[in-house]
This record gives C-alpha cells, structure tokens and sequence, in this order.
C-alpha cells in the first residue's frame, strides 16, 4: 500500500475552505469531473482519463473539517482506497493536509497528479481566478 501525502498552507480562513470541501457535490475544483451524483453517503461521477467512479463518503465533519471517503467502485480493481482532507486553521490562514492510501500502488502516480492538479484548481477559486 502507498500513503500519499499533499500539505499546503493556505492563506484562507479555515471556514472558507472547508466550505468547498464539503460540498460533496461541487465540481469546480476538481479537473475532469463535470457533474456528481448523490445518494445518501455515494457519490458517483464521471473523471477524464478514469471513467466511472463511486466513492463513498465515511465522514464529513463539519467540526473538526475533516473528510474522508473511499473509492468503492471504479474501471481499475482496487485492494485499498482511502482519503482523508483536513483543514486546520493557523495565524495565517489555514492549513490543507491531503492524504490518500492506495493499493495497488501503480495507480498512485495518476492519483497524486489528481491531487495536485485539484489542490491548483482549488487555489484558484479561492483567489477568484478562474476565466
């Protein structure tokens, strides 16, 4: 199993990342996902690149931001599939730890660079950048 770890410190109140993190069904910050749908605790999208996905959700806690959600369903036969978003705040803004735990390890260069890339898409709509 590989433990991915993406860790940023971002200059935004901890409420108003987590106010994207949260919405379970939003979109915009995540490259190659045009809709999500929801069923109770599943979600289920379409990613470029990927095909189907179904993830469910194990927890979104409002409190403490943290959520967490595994990869239930999808075109590649996973062992092990686990992700967690914590949001903390600090004297400057917030700080945004993204972890994911995969097996089998040879999709966990496509994961990261979906980490990434969502992680860059997210900075950018909190600094209102987008086109």
């Amino acid at each position: 199993m590989k433990i991915l770890n993406l860790t940023e410190n971002l200059s935004h109140k901890a409420s108003v990342v987590w106010e994207v993190i949260s919405d379970i069904s939003r979109t915009d910050w995540v490259p190659g996902v045009d809709k999500i749908s929801l069923n109770e605790d599943t979600r289920e999208f379409f990613m470029e690149g990927m095909g189907k996905i179904k993830e469910k959700i194990v927890l979104c806690d409002h409190e403490n931001k943290v959520l967490k959600y595994s990869a239930i369903e999808s075109p590649v036969e996973l062992n092990h599939h686990l992700a967690c978003i914590e949001i903390s705040e600090n004297e400057m803004g917030c700080d945004f730890k993204w972890t994911t735990e995969i097996d089998p390890e040879i999709y966990s260069s496509g994961i990261e660079q979906g980490m990434i890339s969502s992680l860059k898409q997210l900075k950018k709509i909190l600094n209102n950048q987008l086109p």
